[in-house]
């Protein structure tokens, strides 16, 4: 992203730019920098240079949590107390019943994060993955981003999206991908090109909402075949291995136990 960031550096307006990234159903401990065995050297180093929080929660499941994380209203108050609906009957439906809390979408009782810095000047993007609202006017373009590539709905094949899910660009649908695609790269491919095409000015707000790693749990052969025999240890002894980790590079004292 280095285009962007020089062009940020022109920029006369001294707020900074804000990128979120959001791996969909992540293990605590899956990463490096937090004990993990699998090598994520560019996360790493952001926490080498940051902060790590070691207390947080989530909502159990990705609709929910990113509902609560683009709003800051817990997922219930603003309609995605389970998962999206995927019909607009069904969304009706929970409506009539008097539970909004179930709606399965993102209402219009409440603003998203991108709503409230566009009207304070930001630009807003999103590459990846939406999933708190199926239909117009529920999609990324409608509730406050600027420009939006990814998913509307939930997860799908990595190489090959199901047609049966919505894959978008801005307010098109895609229903082709060439034979190289894959989900993850092609997220990360359309956020660079988003800074890289951002107006040097104003500041931007960058949403990169990845599908990975949740299922289908697909990657590239060559990843597969970095970490064969790794996990044959089992859970349990990953399990250990990992909270050893864990107290050596600091994040919890060398007393805490294991539930």
């Amino acid at each position: 992203m280095s285009n962007g960031t020089s062009a940020s550096a022109s920029r006369t307006d001294s707020r900074p730019n804000i990128v979120v990234i959001l791996a969909d159903d992540l293990g605590y401990s899956d990463i490096g920098c937090y004990g993990g065995e699998i090598s994520t050297p560019n996360i790493d180093s952001l926490a080498a240079t940051g902060v790590r929080f070691t207390h947080f929660y989530n909502s159990a499941r990705c609709c929910p949590t990113r509902a609560s994380l683009l709003t800051g209203c817990y997922p219930h108050q603003v309609g995605v107390g389970h998962m999206t609906a995927q019909t607009e009957k069904a969304q009706d439906h929970y409506g009539k019943l008097g539970l909004p809390a179930y709606r399965g979408m993102i209402g219009p009782e409440c603003v998203t994060v991108a709503e409230v810095l566009r009207s304070a000047g930001y630009q807003t993007l999103i590459s990846g993955k939406w999933h708190v609202g199926q239909f117009r006017p529920q999609w990324p373009v409608d509730r406050g981003f600027d420009r939006h590539y990814g998913l509307i709905s939930g997860g799908c094949n990595y190489f090959s999206p199901d047609p049966h899910r919505l894959f978008v660009d801005q307010d098109r649908r895609i229903t082709e991908f060439p034979g190289d695609f894959y989900t993850t790269d092609a997220f990360s491919n359309e956020a660079v090109r988003f800074i890289d095409e951002a107006d040097p000015k104003p500041p931007f707000f960058l949403y990169l909402a990845y599908t990975a790693p949740h299922w289908p749990l697909h990657a590239w052969p060559e990843d597969i075949e970095k970490y064969r025999g790794s996990y044959s240890c089992g859970w349990d002894e990953l399990r250990d291995r990992r909270s050893r980790r864990q107290r050596e590079i600091g994040l919890f004292q060398s007393d805490v136990e294991l539930s």
